[in-house]
C-alpha cells in the first residue's frame, strides 16, 4: 500500500523555514522535537511536532477531566471560582503572551501549559498531600502532580500506550513547579528521555528538589505559573469573603496593584521587560520580592485559612479507605469494581506487568474528579437504598 504524503508537506517545509528565521536563537524549533518512538506518519503529515502534541493533550481524557478539578477551593458552592480548566487556560495564554514578545516556540508553551496540571488528584494540593502520604506507606514513593502529569500522558493515555509526546514537551511538564519562588530561570538543555525518567525518580522521591526546564519556553511556562494563579486566587478569596482587598500587603499593591487584572498585568510586563534577547526569563529584583511576599501572603491567608479547611481531615480519611478498597479489589480480582470496568479494562499488557497493585490504585485515584471521587465515597461507603421491587 502506498503511504500518504499529505500535500500541505511543501506548505509545512516553508513554515518550518519561516519558524527558524523569525524565532529567537534561544528558541526551541519544532525541528528539535525528540519522541521515544518515531512515527513515520508525523513526518509525512502537516503538523509540525509541538502542534501536534498540544492537539494530542487536548484530545487525552486526562484534559477532559480538568473540568472538575479543584483549584484551590473545593466543595464550594459557588459557580464562579476558578476550577482547575480555568487556571490552565489562564496559563496557557499568559505564557504564549509571553513567547511572542521573545520571540519563543508558541506551539511548545501551549502544549506544556495545557499539560502542565493534567496529574492533579481530586481536591487540589490537600488531595495531592494525602495520597502521597498513602503512596508512601505502601513504598511506591510520594504522589507528585507534576510527575503523574507525565505518568499519565506518557504510560496511561490510551490504554497504557501514551500519546508519544515529544521531550521537550514532558520536561517542561514535570519542571513546572510554579510554587517554587525563582527570580529567573535559566535552561539546562541537551536533556534526553533518561534523564527525564531519572528526574522523575528524584522527584517522587524528593518532592522540594528544583528541576530545571530544558527549553526557555518550559522556563516561561514555569514563572506564567505563578502569575496565573497569584491574583486569581486573591479574587477568589475575596469573592469568598476570606480576605478583604485591603489587606494586600502595601508594598505588593504599590509594585503589583491589588486587582488580578492588574497583577497579571504588571507581572507579565516585567518579565518581559527583563528577558528580551537574553538566554533566561525572569522578573526584575523588586518585583521578585514583592511577589515572593504575595505568595507568602496568599499561602498565610488564603491556602492555610482555616476557614477552608473544615472538610480537609474528613477527605484525608475518605482517600484512606477508598485506597485501600481498591486495592483489595486489585488483589481479588473483583471484575465488577470500578478500577477493573473504569480504568483497567483493556488496558495493555505493558501498563500491568510494569505497575504494582498499589500503582494501579494510585493511578486511578489520580485521574478522579472531585465529583467522581465523592460518588465512589459514595457508592462504597454508605448505605444504598433497596429497591421498591425485587
Amino acid at each position: 500500500m502506498t503511504k500518504r504524503v499529505s500535500p500541505l508537506l511543501g506548505p509545512k517545509e516553508a513554515l518550518t523555514r519561516r519558524e527558524a528565521s523569525m524565532l529567537s536563537p534561544n528558541a526551541t524549533l519544532s525541528t528539535a522535537a525528540v519522541r521515544r518512538r518515531a512515527e513515520e506518519r508525523v513526518e509525512r503529515g502537516h503538523r509540525q511536532h509541538f502542534s501536534l502534541d498540544a492537539d494530542r493533550i487536548l484530545h487525552s481524557l486526562a484534559y477532559t477531566r480538568y473540568v472538575d478539578k479543584t483549584q484551590v477551593f473545593y466543595l464550594v458552592d459557588n459557580d464562579h471560582i476558578t476550577h482547575r480548566v480555568l487556571h490552565v487556560q489562564f496559563l496557557s495564554k499568559i505564557a504564549r503572551d509571553i513567547g511572542r514578545f521573545l520571540r519563543l516556540n508558541e506551539d511548545l508553551i501551549e502544549a506544556v501549559a495545557l499539560g502542565h496540571d493534567i496529574g492533579h488528584a481530586p481536591f487540589g494540593h490537600d488531595g495531592e498531600r494525602y495520597l502521597s502520604a498513602i503512596c508512601s506507606g505502601h513504598g511506591i514513593g510520594g504522589f507528585q502532580h507534576n510527575v503523574q502529569s507525565v505518568r499519565f500522558l506518557d504510560r496511561i493515555e490510551r490504554k497504557g500506550r501514551g500519546w508519544n509526546l515529544s521531550l521537550q514537551v514532558l520536561d517542561g511538564i514535570l519542571c513546572h513547579d510554579g510554587e517554587i519562588h525563582e527570580e529567573s530561570l535559566r535552561p539546562h538543555p541537551d536533556k534526553t528521555f533518561a534523564d527525564l525518567d531519572r528526574e522523575m525518580e528524584l522527584k517522587s522521591a524528593d518532592p522540594e528538589a528544583n528541576l530545571t526546564p530544558m527549553t526557555l519556553e518550559g522556563c516561561v511556562v514555569r514563572l506564567a505559573d505563578t502569575i496565573s494563579y497569584i491574583g486569581r486566587d486573591i479574587e477568589d478569596a475575596i469573592r469568598l469573603n476570606l480576605i478583604h482587598r485591603d489587606e494586600i500587603p502595601a508594598n505588593c499593591a504599590a509594585l503589583l496593584g491589588t486587582t488580578n487584572g492588574a497583577i497579571v498585568y504588571n507581572l507579565v510586563e516585567d518579565v518581559i521587560q527583563n528577558s528580551m534577547d537574553r538566554d533566561a526569563v525572569g522578573f526584575s529584583p523588586e518585583v521578585s520580592e514583592a511577589l515572593k511576599e504575595l505568595k507568602s501572603f496568599n499561602y498565610t491567608r488564603i491556602y492555610q485559612n482555616p476557614k477552608i479547611k473544615g472538610e480537609v481531615s474528613k477527605i484525608g480519611r475518605l482517600f484512606e479507605t477508598l485506597f485501600e478498597l481498591y486495592l483489595q479489589d486489585f488483589v481479588s480480582e473483583n471484575r465488577e469494581s470500578d478500577l477493573f470496568t473504569g480504568f483497567l479494562d483493556g488496558m495493555s499488557p505493558e501498563y500491568l506487568d510494569h505497575h504494582k497493585p498499589a500503582e494501579v490504585v494510585r493511578d486511578f485515584i489520580a485521574g478522579m474528579t472531585d465529583e467522581f471521587f465523592m460518588r465512589q465515597c459514595q457508592l462504597r461507603l454508605l448505605p444504598q437504598r433497596m429497591p421498591s421491587r425485587f
